[in-house]
């Protein structure tokens, strides 16, 4: 068993380290039972598990544990020899649990070693012993009768009106090395202490069953009904007592001799050390192996957590990747070569004329476009103003498109509800047009520094010179939105010949080979502007997944 130990002990704590970063927040199927397993292992580890593999040779704890009224109380302060705790009178009856042990047992309790979550409290508790007052806690009674080894713990109701009283009933049958299940004859059947029994099979956990106030003419016949019971449900190896219906109380407790057969089985028990080390191991061993269990549905949940997480992200992201490729789509199909935008460049380089001497006089084509951009017709600041304006009506257009496809698709989905949390996230951000001025006007920038690097050739220099960087400049995001798809009327041919005039003037300066790579940069920096935009407004729906 030490060997054992040495090797499960690291290995607990670890497990115990990874269930406490556990967070399950999103409502998937099995997310609730999933985040009452990882608590309930959570507190097994601490409460059982981890202190019994710290300390094999620490005593035995016993939690005696049944429904209201069973005797529980009663049947603590026959095995100890004096009135340790307080039957109740009313429901539920045993308000706080008692820990009865040897003075010499004392360390092993008095500090958090077990159930760390619950307080100490020493000494006496209202009148007659502990357990009759109002004081919470885990109440600490000493007593020489007790075997050095053993400790009695008096545990709330299983069936308690008081729903913290049934869960800490539960809590402490987890901590138990042995279980003492208290019951009558006229409750044995009953569906609650049966479903505690169940869980004691499922963790092979030591159980020892005590069938209370049996009618002397029932005995025989109650006691093999309840032994059929417990072996339909897998204890028919579980020690049974039986003790007959009585009305004589001995302070507070059953006269000795009725109670006799159970005490010497139990403290032989403490007695044997082999005996006490092998209900130890059984019980650890069982816990141990249901906590495998346990973390293989948390695991399972954790991972449905992880996938809907990421299904929720993808709804998300999906519309606003959509929304940036319309974007980017619409300035590449000469889209965006209409209205205004057509407009201001016509109105910068004189198109009309230009046109009809483009393909017979290219040097005076150049000296044309040149005057132009030296400042003679409008200035080149009113087609940057127009494509900035157009393009930036594109971007808040497909951002409110993509935050109501998003916001919907959250909707449709308990969780994405849930992480909404009554949160209208269908229109764009309250900033976006600033947002997409920005970037038009980031991405405008990022053309004048392409023109300028690319223009730092010397030979360039004086091209670029003649035709100005703005002007190039605008020629450069002109002819980034090359081709007239998406236009139509008469808007195709003035839009064609824009564009081949934006080419020529690039060619002119840059040379052939570079108006098609040039072209390229500018639209792959206008697609990226365009994701960090969409990236921004989709940040509202990831955060909350974060």
């Amino acid at each position: 068993m030490a060997n054992v130990n040495d090797s499960l002990l690291p290995a607990m704590v670890e497990l115990r380290d990874q269930l406490a970063l556990v967070r399950l927040p999103l409502p998937a199927p099995g997310a609730q039972e999933a985040r009452d397993t990882t608590a309930a292992a959570l507190a097994q580890l601490d409460d059982y598990i981890l202190p019994r593999l710290r300390n094999l040779d620490a005593p035995i704890l016993a939690v005696v544990g049944g429904s209201t009224g069973s005797g529980k109380s009663t049947l603590v302060n026959t095995l100890v020899g004096e009135a340790v705790t307080v039957p109740g009178v009313l429901r539920p009856t045993t308000r706080h649990p008692v820990l009865v042990c040897n003075p010499t047992d004392r360390r092993w309790f008095v500090d958090d070693r077990i159930l760390p979550r619950l307080p100490r409290v020493t000494g006496a508790v209202g009148p007659g012993g502990a357990g009759a007052g109002d004081v919470s806690g885990l109440h600490l009674v000493e007593r020489e009768s007790v075997p050095v080894g053993l400790a009695l713990l008096d545990a709330p109701d299983l069936d308690s009106v008081s729903h913290a009283n049934r869960d800490l009933a539960a809590q402490l049958l987890a901590a138990a090395d042995l279980w003492l299940f208290v019951t009558t004859a006229a409750r044995y059947a009953d569906a609650v202490p049966w479903q505690a029994l169940r869980a004691a099979v499922e963790r092979d956990a030591a159980v020892v069953i005590v069938l209370n106030r049996v009618p002397a003419e029932a005995m025989a016949a109650v006691t093999e009904d309840a032994r059929a019971m417990l072996a339909d449900e897998g204890l028919a190896q579980a020690p049974l007592f039986a003790f007959p219906e009585t009305g004589l109380l001995v302070d507070s407790g059953l006269p000795a001799a009725l109670a006799a057969p159970l005490r010497e089985w139990l403290f032989g028990l403490v007695a044997d050390a082999d005996r006490r080390a092998a209900v130890a191991r059984r019980t650890l061993d069982g816990a141990v192996g249901e906590l495998v269990g346990a973390v293989g549905l948390v695991a399972e949940a954790a991972a449905a957590q992880t996938d809907k997480a990421h299904e929720l992200a993808h709804a998300a992201a999906v519309p606003y990747a959509l929304a940036a490729d319309r974007v980017t789509e619409s300035s590449a199909d000469g889209a965006l070569m209409r209205g205004e935008v057509l407009a201001r460049w016509q109105e910068f380089v004189g198109t009309g004329e230009v046109l009809r001497k483009m393909e017979t006089q290219v040097s005076r084509l150049r000296d044309k476009v040149g005057a132009a951009f030296r400042g003679e017709p409008a200035p080149s600041e009113g087609v940057s103003e127009a494509i900035e304006s157009r393009l930036a009506t594109l971007i808040v257009a497909a951002s409110h498109d993509a935050s109501r496809q998003a916001d919907s698709s959250w909707r449709a989905d308990p969780a994405g509800r849930a992480l909404l949390a009554g949160d209208d996230l269908a229109r764009a951000s309250p900033d976006i047009a600033d947002l997409a001025a920005a970037a038009v006007r980031g991405w405008q920038d990022d053309v004048l520094e392409l023109i300028r690097a690319e223009g730092a050739d010397k030979r360039q220099t004086a091209r670029l010179a003649a035709y100005g960087v703005n002007g190039t400049a605008a020629a450069l995001m002109i002819a980034a939105f090359a081709t007239t798809g998406g236009i139509t009327g008469a808007e195709i041919g003035i839009a064609a010949g824009s564009t081949i005039l934006a080419q020529k003037v690039l060619e002119a300066v840059f040379g052939e080979g570079a108006v098609r790579r040039l072209s390229s940069v500018a639209r792959d920096s206008l697609s990226q502007r365009v994701d960090a935009v969409m990236a921004h407004e989709r940040a509202r729906f990831d955060v909350r997944l974060d």
